[in-house]
């Protein structure tokens, strides 16, 4: 996965925060991991960034196990329903 690179120059943005995401954001800064609370909140969009591109990597994953599936019933290599049950719960 690639990481996003922070651009060089930077647009400035008005956000409104709840109570409890502006007391989050005060904590990491005054915690210390974080200089400003710009950069606490581009560290979350990067992870939303991050999480999206899983989402879709998974979706894509499963997307081909279907397609996978669908041949493997289309040629008729399939599984006795019972018997994969059976299967599993002496597993």
């Amino acid at each position: 996965m690639n990481r996003i690179e922070e651009p060089k120059s930077r647009v400035g943005m008005n956000i409104s925060l709840t109570a409890d995401l502006a007391k989050f954001v005060e904590a990491k800064v005054a915690g210390g991991q974080y200089a400003t609370a710009s950069e606490v909140l581009r560290e979350g969009l990067r992870m939303l960034i991050e999480q999206d591109q899983l989402r879709q990597i998974r979706r894509d994953e499963l997307r081909e196990k279907v397609r996978q599936g669908r041949e493997q019933s289309q040629r008729g290599d399939l599984v006795d329903g019972d018997e994969v049950f059976d299967r599993l719960e002496r597993e």
